[in-house]
């Protein structure tokens, strides 16, 4: 891990699961419900594959090709029940708020780099007190569920935004997805097994190096910060 965040200029959190359970009190598959529900009654031709999944974000993806119009309503209410879900989400993730200060508090630059959309981030941020040690937030782009994380997008963005070197970005995701994006952009990924089995998931999929808590990730920063 040493090696990741030491060549590191920008740590890059996901937001789900790093710094928050999103969906701890308002579930996900709920969500996907109320999307599923939508988007048949606006593309009925989608209502197999949409009834079929318990993520929200597929649900998303899979709204694209019925058009703008009903990709639009799909996105803002996704974006509503995320707003919804993160003010009942409790506490932030145990570590996290350390690792995030320790991000800042050695001169790296800061970003939360999510599939969720930038409102929600920024209402959690907001409600415990983070939004300042935040640099950017890289939100889903909007309209376009095809550039989220597993696209490199979102981190070249973020890269771009503190013009630095990708490969000078490390992410710090709970995912397959985000190793394959990290991979992608050319960037370093720090897998957090927040469940058992990712240990395992999270390892084969690349990741440069697989912790248990947030809290490994601070530690780790001020300690290269003492070497340096």
């Amino acid at each position: 891990m040493g090696t990741a965040l030491g060549v590191s200029k920008a740590v890059l959190f996901d937001f789900d699961g790093p710094i928050c359970d999103v969906f701890r009190d308002l579930p996900a598959s709920d969500i996907a419900g109320e999307l599923a529900d939508l988007l048949s009654t606006l593309a009925p031709a989608l209502a197999i594959p949409a009834r079929a999944t318990d993520d929200p974000m597929e649900v998303h993806r899979l709204s694209q090709p019925a058009g703008s119009t009903v990709l639009a309503a799909v996105e803002a209410a996704l974006t509503a029940a995320e707003i919804r879900a993160v003010k009942a989400a409790g506490a932030p993730t145990e570590g996290s708020v350390q690792a995030l200060h320790a991000a800042r508090d050695t001169d790296r630059h800061v970003a939360i780099v999510s599939n969720n959309s930038a409102e929600c981030v920024r209402e959690y941020l907001t409600l415990h007190g983070l939004l300042e040690i935040v640099d950017e937030i890289i939100g889903r782009p909007v309209l376009r569920p095809d550039l989220m994380k597993p696209s490199p997008h979102p981190l070249l963005t973020a890269a771009s935004v503190f013009g630095v070197a990708p490969n000078r970005t490390v992410l710090i995701g709970d995912s397959v997805t985000d190793v394959e994006a990290a991979h992608a952009a050319g960037a370093r990924c720090i897998g957090y097994a927040n469940k058992p089995p990712k240990v395992t998931a999270l390892a084969d999929a690349g990741a440069d190096v697989v912790v248990l808590g947030m809290q490994e990730i601070a530690d780790c920063l001020i300690q290269l910060s003492r070497i340096s």
